[in-house]
């Protein structure tokens, strides 16, 4: 299988929710369970439907976030340097806007582009990765071409 990258600040994320959800929802989901069923007659108790759902969604996750872990690479990105890699910190100027953001290049698994953790998988990021400060990419996004110019990188 092929391993999935990630940050040590992602893998304590999936940790934490992993505990989460053996420590505190599955036992409470059992609880609503054994609740529910006390009040007889299951084919037309909602609160049993709806506890057997969650049940069925956090055995889900749990088992999804074990694999992830599983297959993880954890990779840290204050021990790297030079050119963009997985897990840069970049801050990027929009040519035609002048606007500026800032990015980490993580994993699929921990991207969350509203906080600006940028998938590795993106047109954006397979387009930094191997540039330097003072490049300029060019990436093809749905709303047309856009250019950027590579202001900073860093390794946090």
């Amino acid at each position: 299988m092929e391993k999935i990258l990630m940050t040590r600040k992602g893998q304590s994320a999936l940790d934490e929710e992993l505990r989460n959800l053996k420590s505190v929802e599955r036992p409470a989901v059992i609880r609503a369970i054994a609740e529910a069923r006390e009040h007889g007659d299951l084919s037309e108790n909602a609160e049993y439907h709806a506890a057997r759902e969650r049940q069925s969604f956090i055995e889900g996750r749990i088992g999804q976030i074990e694999a992830i872990l599983g297959l993880a690479e954890v990779i840290e990105p204050s021990r790297l340097s030079g050119p963009i890699k997985f897990g840069a910190t970049v801050t990027l100027v929009d040519e035609d806007t002048e606007e500026e953001k800032t990015y980490q290049i993580v994993g699929e698994t921990e991207a969350d582009i509203e906080n600006g953790l940028l998938n590795i998988r993106s047109p954006l990021a397979r387009a930094l990765i191997g540039k330097d400060e003072g490049d300029t990419v060019e990436v093809k996004t749905p709303g047309g071409e856009r250019n950027y110019e590579i202001v900073t990188v860093r390794y946090i």
